[in-house]
């Protein structure tokens, strides 16, 4: 796809803050997130598992639904498939220092993996690089639904999508029931959850929490609702002792945002010097 990145970074940031006008297109649908996330990238389980072998899984969060034909945990009806409560796999976005458009910079909510400074990706083109993001917008257009591009061009001017034709090397959507296992998992054992719906709900979720999820999610038989419970158990026993630099500059990211003005300049005590890898720059 030909679009114009520098300075934009739309895709990776929840901007709404600074725009002219809301968006709430992700919750036009028949089921509404519990998370209050914007443009959440949802993984496949290669992406997961990528995430997994290269130590990041604590940058990883997971997105459920209401549904009112669900099931019920925490007095919450949660969309479901044949009782199992059903989730996305995606990036979390902490509050970083940005200045995206040309604006000045604030707080607004960020990709754990994007630069504050360069607003680009730290890992862009490595094995964990989520295969949506590599495709983006492809997907959007292919679907026939506005992109982020098309949305920052309107609420900021200039332009950012410079081809309007999807390509034709798009990798499978992975939409119905294809995605069930490959993009859509299941939680094995819904009463496991009590108490984590609410957390979720309150932005609230533990480490322990997420990694139930990731776990989950690499231990998922692609095409079915079932789960290989030896790798649910040996993954989650891996993952619940993640602390990358991601998962620490989360934690540092959180304390800043409540106190300090934003520089984006802090990023090199916060992530540079905990082994966040570079960006190009432009």
């Amino acid at each position: 796809m030909k679009v114009n990145c520098e300075g934009c970074a739309g895709c990776c940031i929840d901007w709404r803050a600074i725009g002219p006008t809301t968006s709430n297109h992700e919750r036009r649908g028949p089921r509404k997130p519990l998370d209050d996330t914007y443009n959440l990238v949802p993984l496949t389980r290669e992406d997961v598992i990528e995430f997994h072998n290269a130590g990041l899984t604590d940058a990883l969060t997971p997105r459920l639904w209401e549904d009112e034909s669900g099931v019920e945990i925490d007095g919450v009806e949660l969309a479901a498939i044949r009782g199992k409560p059903a989730f996305f796999v995606g990036i979390r976005k902490p509050l970083k220092p940005v200045a995206p458009f040309g604006t000045e910079a604030s707080w607004l909510p960020t990709c754990a993996f994007l630069d504050p400074r360069t607003l680009q990706c730290r890992i862009h083109g490595d094995d964990a690089y989520p295969e949506e993001c590599a495709e983006y917008p492809g997907h959007n257009l292919k679907l026939g639904q506005r992109t982020e591009c098309e949305r920052v061009e309107e609420s900021f001017g200039g332009e950012r999508l410079l081809d309007g034709e999807p390509p034709h090397t798009l990798s499978g959507l992975l939409l119905g029931p294809q995605a069930i296992g490959g993009k859509v998992f299941v939680y094995p054992e819904p009463e496991e959850l009590e108490g984590l719906v609410v957390r979720l709900i309150d932005d609230d979720l533990t480490d322990d929490d997420r990694a139930r999820f990731v776990a989950a999610a690499v231990a998922a038989k692609p095409g079915t609702t079932g789960t290989n419970r030896e790798i649910y158990e040996s993954t989650l026993n891996e993952v619940r002792t993640s602390n990358s630099w991601v998962g620490q500059a989360i934690t540092d990211w959180k304390s800043i945002a409540t106190n300090d003005e934003p520089d984006p300049s802090v990023t090199m005590r916060v992530e540079d010097e905990r082994g966040a890898p570079p960006t190009p720059g432009w």
